[in-house]
């Protein structure tokens, strides 16, 4: 059974810290591991993604300040989120990719205060 389980999430001022980590099971030869963000009446949109071999993708507006990190042996994968902005307040939801499949985790919110 496939579940993707996310935790971290919560209430933080603006400028503060919060880690997000996602544990994978039930999937088989996991390719790109990664976090999108949906904030209300706004489509679902990049935040990082992180390949096998550790490349990684930011989106411009988290550059700097978002970092993506896995464990292969593990099938986790964690944001690390500094400098957050209120702007950054969003559902996070943890993907991953295992070809030809997309999996989806139930979403963590993250709310930043100003």
């Amino acid at each position: 059974q496939v579940q993707l389980v996310e935790s971290g999430g919560g209430s933080v001022q603006a400028g503060g810290s919060l880690r997000l980590s996602c544990v994978a099971s039930g999937i088989f030869s996991i390719n790109v591991m990664g976090w999108y963000r949906q904030a209300p009446g706004k489509q679902r949109e990049l935040v990082a993604t992180i390949s096998t071999g550790g490349s990684t993708n930011y989106a411009d507006h988290v550059k700097g300040r978002f970092t993506i990190s896995r464990d292969n042996a593990k099938n986790t994968v964690d944001l690390q989120m500094n400098s957050l902005k209120p702007e950054d307040t969003a559902v996070y939801y943890c993907n991953v990719q295992s070809y030809p499949y997309d999996y989806w985790g139930q979403g963590t919110q993250v709310t930043v205060s100003s």
